[in-house]
């Protein structure tokens, strides 16, 4: 289900400000400057080689140098594709395109607005002069030479996926261009060039982004491409994953959000090497070796490595101290032409570090030792050497104990990674990485055979100190950078599927499903100072709000008003909050329950999580919404309403304190932030919110909307009244066309809510909806121009159906003979049952000419009943009369019970005796889970009902130990 909307983009723990990176477009061919904002379509026709520019009828001043750049250096892994070499001209291809359809009015109009959007900047031009510099990198370190090199654009050009070209996009995009050809002069809607998958970044690296991300994330190449393509437009996951399914493969959420994350890193990284280039080049220290290196960096600690020597204050390594004494030349001749190395020659006695010739082979040695551990090939080997054939591991000492972990093992326990950083910054264990012998005898043979082998004759003594080389490398150098990114890898990994499990349990409890209808009791325990009541009544109002003390001495009294109100206002059930005094409260209701004490009514009680009632029952939100009420009887609200409407109430919480995680504080906040963000908005845009009556806590949530927004709708429906149609969305002030691209899908306006209620406000609020709102500073406006919005109800806009899809979903109902008026009934069901039997949905699609997972939206939103929402599929809390203590279970009795918590090492299960017991991993397997649940990628969280067995039971521990039976 949940690119972030705009005001929340997800960065990682060291990204900074995304504001300062330029968004990519598809590249045309190497020597192409502009990038051009419809790069999402593929030229119908290719321009000639032979033609010339058109003379320009203005004068504009030649862009000759800026222009002709080198391609991208690749790395030195990565295959050399084979491309036609372009004819040098000093104008790009797009210019050329534009001078071509000049007089054509679409194209052009498209070509200016992207010229506008995308002026030229300093930072492109530091790009430029960048790209001079790797374009004469040294001829020593392989493969960089003034010779041009295949660019990475046109890689992957035949292997990969293409998206069919008869398969248009909904129609009626605002974001996407209709791009007007000759086969199509009515315009046709656009969409990303099948075989581009290489995509041209601002901040260029000699790395393809696309495939980098390809091999971080196991996804396809074509797939990752669409996805970054996607996030550029900034448009937001849920969106990506109802709306563009054909582009993403059919991902999930959460595997878009890993995308995006790995995204953010490599884009930091390449942020992180030109800033760490521009001040090299400040100091003058720059050479072009360094240049590549720096350049062929794809991680924060590879990043260090290099620029450590370079940072301002440091007094220098060992090997810049050797190349001062000139000694630079003597370590590439060894490798180059030993036979003409004369060290002797380079004794001078009274230069310190020149005096002796074993002087002298030092600083040889620490100069090689320093080319071996940066050179790019040397590096690749050595990790996939730690991560193949040998065992590396983690060893932890401490507290008497001895910890040890492999780390090339797949099923690392990442609650153990945790626990070790935890005990390492608290100063309890010692941390380090074994690294055995083998893999530096194994190194040292490569580089010899391979690598570092000398082209020629080397006498014995200059082997040594070749040898030597290598193993001061090794240990000096090389082992301390594995170090370093093993213990990032390990912490990043922990703490990336920490935050996802926090996720995917924060989703589980977000789609408990509601309890309408109903009349809550919410009551939040104490001792002291009582247990706090709220009554609420099916629609979420406060009815009454009281203090009961039933734990000092006065219960069977304060027994009489409880049956008073429960009566007075027929509310049969309880929702007691498991904070202090939950067990004793709960106690205490059971038995009267039991009793039948509350007769005639039929009373229930169950247990919610109260976890951040208190930090809400304080803030301004809860304030504003329950003005003049203490905040102690606010957290009975709260915890009544939790049942009522989960997400509704849940969403006006800080996500990180709801209480479903695991190492939340040791997890780095900004990426657990960002998730936690994104996966309420994920859940709040499926379930989809009624835009007349809904809260603007509420509607923030949604996709492509942020506070200010949702603000400006509660403001705009309090003056003109209920929306009729979602057009009208487009009359609110700061609602743009690409925000309401992507909020307008999952807005529902509920036609029995406009046909009872604003029947009559219809017609008298037409007329001020049609005026232009100006902003009156500094004279600039903003109009909103209405007068075309029609005011007349659209059966399609209670649907999941995107406005974009109308057109098609308009031709399905006169394709199946199916009217507006039938959405949600049986014989529109029987309808579309009949017309998909005959053709199936694929051909059904291609009828349409649209996609077959757009045509699945449609069929949906025709199919679901009107106010359907998702959620009753989902667990609902457990209501109970009785209780059980623990003394009372035996070793293999069966139970049911409710998960409060999911963690990488087990699940916390509710069994009713007042203390959770633990399910281990290893006793949930594939087969005890709910096949419906693995569908929904949803795994065992909060809020799920379950069948378990009692295994072990340590009363004086207060621990229990269960094995998974089935999912209810």
């Amino acid at each position: 289900m949940s690119t972030l909307p705009r005001r929340a983009k997800i960065q990682a723990q060291t990204v900074k400000s995304q504001d300062e990176f330029s968004y990519f477009s598809e590249p045309s061919s190497a020597s192409e400057e502009d990038d051009e904002e419809d790069s999402i379509w593929e030229p119908q026709k290719k321009v000639s080689r032979s033609r010339k520019p058109s003379a320009p009828k203005e004068s504009k001043p030649k862009r000759g140098p800026r222009v002709k750049k080198s391609p991208r250096q690749r790395g030195a892994g990565s295959e050399p594709v084979a491309v036609k070499e372009e004819p040098d001209t000093s104008v790009a291809i797009a210019d050329v395109d534009l001078e071509e359809n000049k007089n054509k009015a679409g194209t052009a109009q498209t070509l200016k607005t992207a010229r506008a959007k995308r002026k030229p900047s300093a930072q492109r031009t530091k790009k430029l002069k960048v790209d001079e510099e790797a374009s004469r990198a040294c001829p020593t370190e392989g493969g960089c030479s003034n010779t041009e090199t295949p660019s990475t654009s046109s890689a992957c050009e035949g292997g990969c996926k293409r998206e069919n070209d008869g398969a248009d996009f909904p129609l009626n995009e605002p974001a996407l261009k209709r791009v007007k050809t000759e086969a199509c002069p009515e315009g046709q809607p656009a969409k990303f060039a099948a075989g581009a998958n290489s995509i041209k970044e601002e901040v260029e690296m000699n790395w393809d982004i696309v495939q980098v991300l390809c091999e971080r994330t196991n996804i396809e190449p074509w797939v990752c491409a669409n996805i970054i393509r996607l996030f550029n437009d900034d448009n937001t996951i849920p969106f990506i994953v109802r709306y563009r399914k054909e582009l993403i493969n059919n991902l999930d959420a959460d595997s878009l959000r890993e995308i995006r994350q790995a995204l953010e890193e490599l884009r930091a990284v390449a942020k992180k090497v030109h800033s760490t280039i521009q001040k090299i080049k400040k100091e003058e220290k720059m050479s072009e070796c360094l240049l590549k290196a720096l350049l062929n960096c794809k991680t924060f600690e590879e990043l260090e490595h290099v620029s450590a020597p370079y940072k301002t204050g440091n007094k220098g390594t060992k090997a810049q101290r050797a190349k001062q004494l000139g000694l630079e030349g003597a370590a590439w001749t060894l490798l180059e032409n030993p036979g003409r190395l004369n060290l002797l020659s380079y004794i001078k006695p009274d230069v310190t570090g020149l005096a002796e010739l074993q002087d002298i082979e030092m600083g040889v040695q620490h100069i090689l030792a320093d080319m071996i551990a940066k050179d790019k090939d040397t590096l690749d080997f050595i990790r996939d050497l730690a991560l193949n054939p040998f065992v590396c591991s983690l060893v932890a000492y401490g507290l008497g104990k001895l910890i040890s972990q492999k780390l090339h093992q797949v099923n690392i326990h990442i609650a153990g990674i945790l626990a070790i950083n935890r005990g390492e910054n608290l100063k309890i264990l010692t941390v380090k990485i074994n690294i055995p012998d083998g893999m530096r005898n194994e190194f040292c043979r490569w580089c010899i055979q391979h690598r570092w082998r000398p082209r020629g004759f080397a006498r014995p003594e200059l082997m040594k100190i070749l040898h030597n080389s290598l193993d001061d490398s090794f240990k000096r150098l090389i082992v301390p950078l594995l170090c370093r990114e093993f213990r990032a890898k390990l912490t990043s990994d922990a703490e990336k599927e920490s935050v996802m499990m926090f996720g995917k349990n924060l989703r589980q409890l977000l789609l408990t499903s509601p309890v309408p209808g109903r009349t809550l009791m919410g009551v939040d325990p104490g001792y002291k100072h009582g247990c706090k009541l709220a009554i609420i009544s099916p629609t979420s109002q406060i009815l009454h709000t009281d203090v009961v003390y039933l734990h000092c001495g006065q219960g069977f009294r304060e027994a009489e008003k409880i049956k008073r109100l429960l009566l007075d206002f027929n509310c049969s059930t309880v929702v007691i909050g498991n904070g202090t005094a939950c067990r004793e409260t709960e106690a205490y209701f059971a038995d009267l329950i039991m009793k039948n004490y509350f007769a005639p009514l039929d009373v229930v009680y169950c247990i919610v999580s109260e976890a951040g009632a208190s930090i809400y029952s304080v803030s301004p939100e809860a304030n504003k919404e329950m003005p003049g009420l203490d905040p102690n009887l606010r957290s009975a609200v709260s915890i009544a309403r939790r049942v009522q409407d989960p997400l509704a109430e849940l969403v006006k919480i800080e996500p990180k304190h709801i209480g479903v995680g695991m190492y939340q504080h040791d997890v780095s906040q900004t990426l657990l932030k960002a998730t936690l963000d994104s996966v309420v908005e994920e859940c709040v845009s499926f379930v989809g919110v009624d835009v007349n009556i809904c809260s603007e806590v509420l509607l923030r949530h949604i996709a492509g909307l942020n506070a200010n927004r949702a603000k400006s709708i509660i403001e705009w429906r309090e003056k003109n009244g209920p929306f009729i149609n979602r057009e009208q969305l487009k009359e609110v002030k700061g609602l743009g066309p690409k925000s309401f691209q992507q909020c307008a899908g999952f807005i529902r306006i509920n036609q029995a809510y406009i046909r009872t209620c604003c029947s009559q406000q219809t017609g008298s609020s037409g007329p001020s909806q049609g005026v232009a709102v100006t902003d009156e500073k500094q004279g600039k406006k903003k109009s909103k121009a209405a007068a075309s919005v029609e005011l007349k109800p659209n059966p399609l806009d209670q649907t999941c159906i995107h406005p974009e899809s109308y057109d098609i979903a308009t031709r399905f109902l006169s394709l199946i003979g199916g009217t507006l008026s039938e959405i949600g009934k049986p014989e529109m069901q029987q309808k579309i049952n009949l017309a998909l039997q005959k053709e199936g949905i694929e051909q059904t699609a291609d009828k349409l000419q649209t996609t077959a997972s757009t045509l699945q939206v449609i069929i949906d939103g025709l199919s679901q009943p009107e106010s359907f929402d998702f959620r009753t599929d989902f667990d609902k809390p457990d209501f109970k009369r009785s209780i059980v203590c623990l003394e009372d279970l035996q070793v293999g009795t069966v139970l049911t019970g409710k998960v409060e918590n999911a963690t990488l090492f087990g699940v916390f299960v509710d069994i009713g005796v007042g203390k959770s017991g633990l399910i281990p991993i290893r006793n949930i397997t594939e087969a005890k889970l709910s096949k419906t649940k693995k569908r929904r990628s949803l795994g065992l969280g909060p809020g799920e009902r379950v069948e378990v067995q009692v295994l072990n039971i340590d009363i004086p521990r207060s621990r229990i130990s269960l094995d998974l039976v089935r999912v209810l």
